[in-house]
This record gives C-alpha cells, structure tokens and sequence, in this order.
C-alpha cells in the first residue's frame, strides 16, 4: 500500500518511520543539521541541498538509514553510535584558588577573590595578545584553564606575568583577603565533542595532566611537567634560568611524573611540590563482596569540618575458605594520630572488634585489619560497622566501590550554619568529573541540614564524590 503526501507517493511503512523519525526529532530537539551531519558521517549519497525540508530529505534515504536513525534517536547510547570527535594539541596554563572551599570565608569573599584572578589574568599582555580563534578556554569554577595553540611558552608567560600582579595585588591586603593560588602548565592533546547547545567542549590527557600537575603545587607556587619543559628550557636562557628540576612525584592512579619548579626571587615558590597522598577508600580482597554499603557522615565541628564517619558494610565472603580478617584503608585531608581518630569497628551483634594490626600509620592514610569473633563461611552473609573521627576541610568525600553493589546510601547531616551546597560527582578511571545521573535530596531541620543520595546496582570500581 502506497500513502500520497504532498503530491508525492511512500510506502506505508517508510512513512510510518519517517514519521516516527520526525516526531522524535522534534522530541530530541534536533533539526535540519543534525541529520546533514548523519548523513555525511554514513556516507549516505543522496542529492540533498540545505533549502530541501527535512521529510523530502528522509524520503530520498535508503530504508536501513531510517532504521539506524531511529535507533539513535530512541537510544543515543547504543555503543553503535558514531560520536563525531576532533583531537587538537595545545599548550595548558591550569590555574585555581588556594582554600577557596574554605567554611570559615564568606562565600561573598569567595567570589570576590574569583572575580579578582579573572580581572588579573585578563590584564597580562599573554592573555590579550591570545587568538580567540584558535586558543580555547574554560573557567572551572574556582580557577580557569587555557590551552594555546601556538607556542609552548605562552603558558610560562601567563603564569609569570599574573604571578607579578599578583604580588603587587596581595601587598596592600590582610593576610585574609589576600589571594593565592596554583598553577600547572603541561603540553597534550584534548578531544573536542559538541555540548547541548552545540558548542565545542574539550577534555582529554592534556587538560587532565595539566590538573594533576597543579594538584601538587603549593600556595603561589609554578609547577611544570617534564614533557613542556623540555621544550620550553631550550627556547632561552631567560626560560632555563627559571625552571629547576623538582623530581619525580606520584599522581594519581600510581603514575608518576617528572616535575620543574618555576621560580626565582620575584615569582614562584621554591619549596619542592608537595607529594599527593591520595584519598584510600576500602579496597578490600577480592575474597569478600560488598552487596549493600551505607555511609553516614556528621559533621560535629562547623569550623574545623571536624566528622564523625560511619560505614555499615554487608559482606559475603565469596571465597572458598573461611575468613576472620577484614581490612579497612582511611584517610583524611589534615594529619592525624591513629589514637585520635577514635576507631571503633562493630559486628551485626554491636560486639566490638579487635584491631589486630595498623599496617600503614601515616599522618594523612591509615590502613588496619580487624579480627572478626567467629570466621565467616563460604557464601555466608555479615554486617560490619565502621566508626571514627576525621576533619573533612574540603567538605568533599571520594568513595570507591571495591565490588558490585546492590543498594548503597549515602546521608551527611551538617548544622546549620554552614551554606550547603550539595553535589554529588562520578569520576572516572582518567579522574574527570561529571554530574552524577541523579544529585542528592536536602531536608533543612530546625538545627541541622541533611543530605542524601541513594543509587543501585553500581559497578564495581565506580567512583563518587559527594560534597555540602
């Protein structure tokens, strides 16, 4: 059976899809472009022009096209799905704020130091001299990053010249209002996708490295990595003057790089970078799963973020043999004694249990193993409680699943003078942060504000962070 539509005659069931493809173009509130852009990444040889309307386009395409197009629309996640991505290298200035997540600091304060670094950078010859259409940027919050896309000096330059306003800047200022903060500067490649509004975004190594390279700065301090500098040292002697080899630091996920400290008497600082201690979440033997985990955080000190963490794990040993130990991996952002951190570790009975060994003791990372009362059988099913005291300085907390994860729920109740603002993160493996698909409910009580998120059936090695 054939259907006329404006003078023209389509099989039934081509125009049952080309209708469907256009009611969901409509709902997706894609157009005219995006199908262009579909056809040419297929390869589709049709004789289409930019004034021809959308239904004579899909006419024309052959009935697999308008299948596929269906099921991208319908599930634009299906691994079959062709995403248009562009890689570009560029060279990164990173920069954020020192403690700007501090509670004790108005957040008017706050923003004001963000309107402050924005004004400053703005004002360096770098900055103005850049070429808007080529070099890219983004402001992060806190801070910005900018990637150039013609010189490897230009982030040295930047960072050097806002250092220099910075210092006449913070001269006349209290130590309160004055502004510091980190810079990374590193060489690499970024991949460019289309955001909702159909802007290029960019993410990738080279901003990712960039970041870690930042994260081991100190206040006011210029850090550099091996693969820029190797350019940048040879350019001038002006340039070798100033970048002295700091060594080799770990970053994340165990990598290590080749860092240079940038500094001489008017800019930078010279105390070496500071060694990251990143946060260790349970990583327990793959001898037990964790099906169901809950985590309570209360925060009992509004100026020292000082918390009181509980973890209620239900394991299953999923081993072959009976087992009596657990281990348990803390950290926290400010150095503690283990005595302080008023450990205390319950079973499903509240009978407390003993610590049998503190293998790791450092300042800021604990590790310890805890003797159950009987060894767990093969298959068989315990509830274990956590508790103890550490400052959360950031309000930021990471967790790591160690495996598969039914039911797991998170709750953190603050006073309520502290301004909340809640958010919960997913990271992923390169460490890159995106809103979780479904943020955190709020209940503000007469004393405290709580918050709280719950997810199910997460994979193991899933990544949050959760922050107030």
């Amino acid at each position: 059976m054939k259907t006329t539509f404006a003078g023209l005659k389509v099989n039934s069931k081509r125009m049952a899809k080309i209708a469907e493809i256009l009611a969901l173009l409509h709902e997706t509130h894609k157009g005219k472009d995006w199908l262009f852009r579909e056809i040419r990444q297929r390869k589709i040889k049709v004789p289409v022009k930019h004034s021809t309307n959308i239904f004579e386009i899909l006419r024309m395409c052959p009935d697999s096209f308008l299948s596929k197009i269906i099921t991208v629309l319908k599930d634009p996640f299906d691994p079959s799905v062709q995403i248009p991505v562009l890689t570009r290298w560029y060279h990164w200035f990173y920069t954020d704020i020192v403690a700007s997540a501090d509670p004790s600091v108005l957040t008017k304060d706050q923003a004001r130091k963000v309107w402050v670094l924005n004004e400053l950078v703005g004002r360096t010859d770098t900055f103005k001299e850049r070429n808007p259409k080529s070099d890219v940027m983004t402001i992060t919050g806190d801070g910005m990053v900018i990637g150039f896309s013609d010189s490897h000096e230009k982030p040295l330059h930047l960072a050097i010249e806002l250092h220099k306003l910075l210092s006449k800047y913070n001269q006349s200022r209290n130590e309160k209002d004055k502004l510091k903060i980190r810079i990374g500067i590193d060489t690499g490649p970024v991949y460019f996708i289309k955001d909702l509004t159909g802007k290029d975004n960019f993410w990738g190594p080279g901003i990712i490295m960039a970041r870690r390279v930042m994260d081991l700065a100190r206040p006011m301090q210029i850090l550099a990595s091996d693969r820029i500098s190797s350019y940048i040292r040879r350019l001038s002697p002006e340039n070798k003057a100033v970048m002295h080899y700091a060594g080799e630091y770990k970053i994340k996920h165990g990598e290590k790089l080749k860092i240079f400290n940038i500094y001489d008497s008017k800019v930078g600082n010279k105390l070496p970078p500071r060694q990251q201690t990143w946060k260790l979440r349970p990583d327990p033997p793959s001898k037990f799963l964790f099906p169901k985990i809950e985590l309570k955080l209360d925060v009992t000190n509004s100026k020292t973020m000082m918390t009181h963490h509980t973890w209620i794990w239900k394991l299953v040993n999923a081993s072959d043999e009976p087992k009596e130990l657990v281990s348990y991996l803390l950290s926290g952002d400010k150095p503690r004694s283990f005595a302080d951190l008023n450990v205390i570790v319950r079973d499903g009975q509240n009978r407390k249990l003993k610590i049998s060994n503190v293998n790791v003791n450092k300042p800021e990372s604990k590790q310890f193993v805890v003797k159950l009362k009987k060894p767990v059988k093969p298959n068989q099913e315990v509830i274990l409680k956590l508790e103890y005291d550490w400052e959360e300085s950031e309000r930021k907390y990471v967790y790591k699943l160690a495996t598969e994860c039914k039911k797991f729920k998170y709750l953190c109740s603050v006073p309520k003078e502290i301004e909340t603002k809640p958010r919960v993160l997913q990271v992923d493996p390169m460490g890159t942060k995106t809103y979780a698909p479904t943020q955190a409910d709020v209940r503000y009580l007469k004393d405290r504000t709580e918050i709280s998120w719950q997810a199910s059936d997460l994979p193991a090695l899933d990544e949050y962070q959760f922050e107030w």
